[in-house]
Formats: C-alpha cells, sequence, structure tokens
C-alpha cells in the first residue's frame, strides 16, 4: 500500500480513521488474487457459495447496530434509515443465495432433429465491482451478492468518502468462510488511475458501476476496449406525477418518502413533481408544511430525520440549484438556505423548465413543483429527459395508471407507491440512466455467460 487518506464525519468533519490509499500496483495485486481464486470458486458447488451468502447475512444481521452506526458516522443518514439499509443489505444476500442453486441451460432437439442443442451458464470471471457513497453497504451487497452466487471472483472498490462500511463487510465474509482471494477490497482516494489500470488488464471480465452519468460514460469508453461485460446503474431524473383525481394524502406521504429517503441523495430519488392544475396548489401546501416540520441534526441524534449532505461540494451544487430556480422565479415554500453542512427539506412552486433543477440531478431534500394540464402533456414533462431511471404516479384511475405506466420512459415506475426498491425486483434503467438490471431474477444474469454445447447423435 501506498499510504493513507481520511474518511470524514459530514456532520463534524472530524477524522473518523484512516484507511489505506491504493495505488494501480495494489489494485494489480488485488486482480491477481481475483484471477488466483476464480476456478476454484466457480468449480465450487451451488449450494456451498449459498450457504457461504447466508452466513454472510447472518453475521451482518448480528452487527445490526455496529453496521448502522458506521454507515451514520461516515455517510451522515439518520440512525433509523441506516438500519433499514443494513436489512435491505441483507436481502440482497438472502435473494441470491437462493439463485445460486437455480442458474440452469437448456436441452433440446435441433429443428432437423439430428442433433441436440444444450446450453449451460458459466461464471463471466473475475469482475470489478465500483459502488457509490450513498447507500454504502446495501450498494455494496447489490453487486457482490449476485457476483459471487454466479461463482464469480471480484475486486471491489468502495467510494472514497465512505469505506468503513465495506472494509466490516469484508470481515463478515471472512468470518462467513469466503476463501481468500474471492473478495478482494481496494480503497483509494485516487479511483480514475486504479479503475483505468484494472480496465487495461485483459483478465478482468466483467464491470458492474453504480455513480453518475458522467463518470459512466468514461468508464464504458475503457471498458470497449477489452469488450467487457458492463452494468451501469446512471443518473436520474425522477418525475412524481400526480393527477387531480390522487388521494393527495397518500400523494404527499409518497413525495416525502420518494424525496427525503436518504437526504434526497439517490438515483431514485423524486426530482421533478408534476401536478395536475386542479390540485397543484393544495399538494404544494401540504407538501411544504410537512417538509417544514423535518428537523435536521446529526444522523447519531435520535430526533434527527434529515442528516449532513456528504460533503461540501455537495452542498454547495444543492444551493446552487435552488438558487438558480429562484433567479428563474420559483417560489420558495419551505427551507431554501443551508444551515452548516445540511440544506433543510425545501419545497419550490412555480419552477420554469428553464431552470436547472428541470435538467440535473438534484442529490438533495428539494422538491420543486411544476404544474401540468392534461395527462399527454404530463408525459411529454415526465419524458422530456435524457434520463430514464424511475418515475412516480398518483392516481385512483386504473387505466391510466397502466397507460401512464407504459408510456413513461423509464426502467421502473411506482405506481400510488413512493418506494420501488427492493431485493427481489430487477433494479435499472433506460436511456442514460444505465444498462442492465440488478437485484430480481435478472441480476444475477449479467455474472453470467451462456455457452452452447452442439451434440452429435450418431456414432
Amino acid at each position: 500500500m501506498t499510504g493513507r487518506f481520511p474518511v470524514l464525519d459530514p456532520a463534524t468533519g472530524e477524522v473518523i480513521e484512516e484507511v489505506h490509499d491504493a495505488g494501480p500496483e495494489d489494485a494489480v495485486a488485488a486482480l491477481d488474487a481475483a484471477v488466483a481464486a476464480q476456478a476454484a470458486w466457480a468449480g465450487t458447488p451451488p449450494r456451498e457459495r449459498a450457504e457461504v451468502l447466508r452466513a454472510a447475512r447472518a453475521g451482518l444481521l448480528s452487527r445490526i447496530e455496529e453496521f448502522a452506526l458506521l454507515i451514520t458516522r461516515e455517510m451522515g443518514k439518520p440512525l433509523a434509515e441506516s438500519r433499514a439499509e443494513v436489512h435491505y443489505a441483507a436481502d440482497f444476500l438472502l435473494w441470491f443465495a437462493e439463485e445460486a442453486v437455480r442458474v440452469s441451460g437448456e436441452y433440446r432437439a435441433s429443428p432437423g432433429g439430428d442433433f441436440r442443442i444444450v446450453t449451460t451458464r458459466q461464471p463471466v470471471g473475475p469482475c470489478l465491482l465500483i459502488s457509490p457513497w450513498n447507500f454504502p453497504l446495501a450498494m455494496i451487497t447489490r453487486k457482490v451478492g449476485p457476483a459471487l452466487a454466479a461463482g464469480c471472483t471480484a475486486v471491489l472498490k468502495p467510494a472514497e468518502d465512505t469505506p468503513l462500511s465495506c472494509l466490516l463487510l469484508a470481515r463478515v465474509f471472512a468470518d462467513a468462510g469466503l476463501p481468500p482471494g474471492v473478495l478482494n477490497v481496494v480503497t483509494t482516494s485516487r479511483p480514475a488511475p486504479v479503475v483505468e489500470r484494472l480496465l487495461a488488464d485483459g483478465r478482468l471480465r466483467k464491470l458492474s458501476f453504480t455513480g453518475s452519468t458522467q463518470v459512466g460514460r468514461l468508464l464504458l469508453a475503457q471498458a470497449a476496449d477489452g469488450v467487457l461485460r458492463t452494468s451501469m446503474e446512471l443518473g436520474g431524473n425522477a418525475p412524481f406525477l400526480v393527477f387531480a383525481d390522487a388521494d393527495l394524502e397518500a400523494a404527499v406521504d409518497g413525495a416525502v418518502l420518494a424525496k427525503l429517503r436518504n437526504g434526497g441523495q439517490s438515483c431514485v430519488a423524486a426530482n421533478r413533481f408534476l401536478v395536475e392544475a386542479p390540485v397543484a396548489d393544495e399538494f404544494a401546501a401540504r407538501l411544504a408544511e410537512r417538509m417544514e416540520s423535518v428537523r435536521l441534526g446529526p444522523g447519531d441524534d435520535p430526533g434527527s430525520q434529515l442528516g449532513p449532505l456528504i460533503n461540501r461540494r455537495q452542498l454547495d451544487r444543492v444551493a446552487a440549484l435552488v438558487d438558480d430556480a429562484v433567479a428563474h422565479g420559483a417560489r420558495v415554500l419551505a427551507g431554501g438556505k443551508a444551515t452548516g453542512p445540511y440544506y433543510p427539506a425545501t419545497v419550490l412552486a412555480d419552477v420554469p423548465e428553464a431552470a436547472r433543477l428541470h435538467r440535473e440531478e438534484i442529490f438533495g431534500p428539494v422538491a420543486p413543483i411544476s404544474v401540468f394540464e392534461d395527462e399527454p402533456t404530463a408525459l411529454a414533462m415526465a419524458n422530456d429527459t435524457p434520463y430514464g431511471l424511475v418515475a412516480y404516479l398518483y392516481t385512483r384511475d386504473l387505466a391510466r395508471a397502466v397507460r401512464v405506466g407504459e408510456r413513461l420512459e423509464t426502467g421502473m415506475v411506482g405506481i400510488n407507491r413512493g418506494l420501488v426498491s427492493n431485493a427481489a425486483a430487477p433494479f435499472g434503467g433506460v436511456k442514460q440512466s444505465g444498462l442492465g438490471r440488478e437485484g430480481g431474477f435478472e441480476g444475477i444474469e449479467e455474472y453470467l455467460s451462456t455457452k452452447y454445447l452442439a451434440v452429435d447423435l450418431h456414432p
């Protein structure tokens, strides 16, 4: 290792711990270990791989408070949300433990009947898994779970803001009996040269990345030379549609959940609130009342409902987006001014399309509201973005729910529901929001290759 770098508490700016600062040579050593362990791990019976994942889940759940406090300290979210993340992370380990034994192929006759077509599924090989800071545990198990279940080894690079949860999880896996070399953690404050070196190594066969679309484009270009299998979970610009016939109380509940979960620092956070004209004022007033009551504070304060943003750079960015919207004519109904490392739950009304908030991912607790007159206009506004991760819609009309849900250009849609994430569901987007899916039956497919055997039946 080439040195150490500090991990900071976003609420206080204090150093929590220092961790190893890996360079490209350390990353290659990690890949060496993954390559050396690949054949044996791929040859491990699926049931045994599943048992390791189950044991890791049990170890994780036995240390809920330890993990939750660590997540809160390095990322800032309230302890209640951190505990929920630990359970969410554990769900992926259980789900993919169950999927490990269900990987299968086919045996069928060729159309001419003269030979048999046999397909089998095999692990793609050593993987590079790059996780974000906003869910520093769950976004790791969402990648590690299917990779290990499929029989792949991995090099795991956590976000430099939040590596501590990842390091503790690696210990849990070791205690669960995961063989050395199967999972290799590389912490670094200089991700670009580390990742570039790994992507240039011909032994790497798979890249899974969660992060911004801008970085995702760069990684896709670098992965092209090696023709790597890629999974990309990138940025979002989620519309939250409220039709005039919606249950407004339920819509406000869903809006608060979709906006404030993780302090708005989530790719599936509602980014644009599009409300039908007859109920726009009432919805805005109700939402503003709810958002104004949200209590700011450090995540380890039991009364805190909204913690600090991850760092000063993100705080300044959110503030600039709000200032831009106000300069374009938006009205502040709640919040709107930073307090130390915190940005309050904020509601903006009359947000014009020219505001940056309509085009950029906020990644903060800001709810900009715009008005639409009819369903076609709502769809046009919702789809007017290069992103397509998730959308939310509230209506009592079942036909409208299905019709609009099918026409929204997103990979996921929450219908009368402000939360879509679940280990059993396929998570991912379309357009510039990414490639591939994580979770669900589809999640393990990203780590498997199909092999075809043509079997001649004649001697």
